[in-house]
């Protein structure tokens, strides 16, 4: 009995004095950081309204916090794993970039503290935009690009077309631009008529706004041809080929994941200097091989085993040999736009991935794959739609 009103005596004291020696220890001996969390305000994140940002401590201190090197308010106490909630006025900030400054010291001996710097961007501004030519007639031939441009008051998080039940991505005309820009791409195939685009616009914030407009598409009068190719040499491209099917399937790829970045500048240029087309765009074709079908890119003719040079700066994205096109180069010009070039009889000392600027020699005129003599095949998609690459030359395009 005795022993047991001990033990019962003996056991508070003995757990009362362990937790008060853990405790001086943590308190003398802890010399970690401390860990905080923080909520409501992200790393170049842009605000407006007021906003709520919360600071979680791992442990016991006192928190400071700074707004471009002015005091918000210095040494609030926290306890441990509490959350401290306070507001940013953005209200009252000015727009543009701002930087605050959060220092916690916890309530230890040794005093351990973390500071952390968030910078982010205050935006107040309502958004804003209209068409570059409030008063354009939009219209466009089938097979070629529908090109819209428009004015923003300030840079946006995304814009879209919504147009031919797709949608496009929209971007700056050049770096840092506030006129915006889309090429939609028109197919052969597209049914004349007129038609309704809509610009959907997000700036970083959360606003949103749509600018709608109409374009018509004109029909065009595509020519025919009809080629005979010789089978010796169909049965021949075939045996050191690859077939079409494949390359199909990899520019669907490409497209997809085309650069999300404008990597030219201004029109383009012919791959060559063209002395004769010899198969104008969109002509409707009849071989024995394919049948009927329609011609989507420009042959052109220069002397054989000429150079051929990139159209524009771009990225190689497809350098091999295929049945029907032979020798073939694809360049990645930013944002699906791609140019294709084919029968080339050989290759210029270029490698996938390599980068290439306007005029950088990419291969020679040859007359690989389905050809029945030397010439260029000179292509151009947009999101993997063939579109007439000479619009694309155009300097008011």
């Amino acid at each position: 009995m005795i022993r047991s009103v001990r033990a019962a005596i003996l056991l508070p004291i003995v757990l009362i004095t362990a937790l008060i020696g853990y405790k001086v220890y943590f308190y003398f001996g802890d010399k970690t950081a401390p860990e905080i969390m923080i909520t409501g305000l992200e790393q170049g994140g842009h605000y407006c309204g007021d906003v709520q940002c919360c600071v979680i401590a791992s442990k016991s201190g006192e928190l400071s916090v700074k707004m471009d090197n002015q005091s918000l308010f210095t040494k609030y106490k926290v306890s441990g794993s509490h959350e401290q909630t306070f507001p940013i006025p953005t209200r009252s900030m000015p727009n543009g970039s701002h930087t605050m400054k959060i220092e916690y010291v916890d309530s230890t001996f040794n005093r351990n503290k973390i500071a952390q710097e968030i910078n982010f961007v205050v935006d107040n501004v309502p958004l804003q935009a209209a068409f570059v030519k409030a008063d354009a007639d939009y219209k466009v031939f089938q097979g070629r690009t529908l090109h819209v441009q428009f004015q923003v008051n300030k840079d946006v998080k995304d814009a879209q077309i919504q147009a031919l039940s797709k949608a496009y991505p929209c971007y700056p005309e050049t770096k840092n631009s506030l006129i915006y820009e889309c090429y939609v791409p028109i197919p052969c195939e597209e049914t004349p008529n007129e038609y309704i685009f809509t610009i959907a616009v997000t700036d970083r914030v959360g606003n949103s706004l749509n600018l709608d407009n109409r374009f018509q598409i004109v029909a065009f009068p595509f020519k025919k041809q009809t080629i005979r190719l010789d089978p010796e040499k169909v049965k021949h491209e075939h045996e050191v080929g690859i077939e079409s099917s494949e390359r199909e399937a990899i520019l669907e790829k490409l497209a997809f994941e085309s650069q999300k970045e404008k990597l030219w500048r201004g029109a383009f240029c012919t791959p060559i200097d063209i002395q004769q087309i010899t198969c104008e765009f969109g002509s409707v074709r009849t071989t024995q091989e394919k049948g009927r079908y329609m011609h989507k890119a420009l042959d052109v003719y220069n002397t054989p085993r000429s150079v051929v040079w990139a159209p524009q700066d771009g990225v190689v994205v497809l350098k091999d040999r295929y049945a029907d096109a032979g020798n073939t180069v694809v360049i990645d010009h930013g944002f699906g736009v791609l140019s294709l070039f084919y029968h080339l009889d050989d290759f210029s000392k270029i490698e996938v991935g390599q980068k290439v600027a306007k005029g950088n020699p990419i291969g020679t005129i040859g007359k690989t794959g389905y050809a029945t003599g030397y010439h260029l095949h000179w292509e151009m998609r947009v999101n993997n739609i063939a579109v007439d690459p000479m619009q694309w030359t155009k300097q008011n395009f």
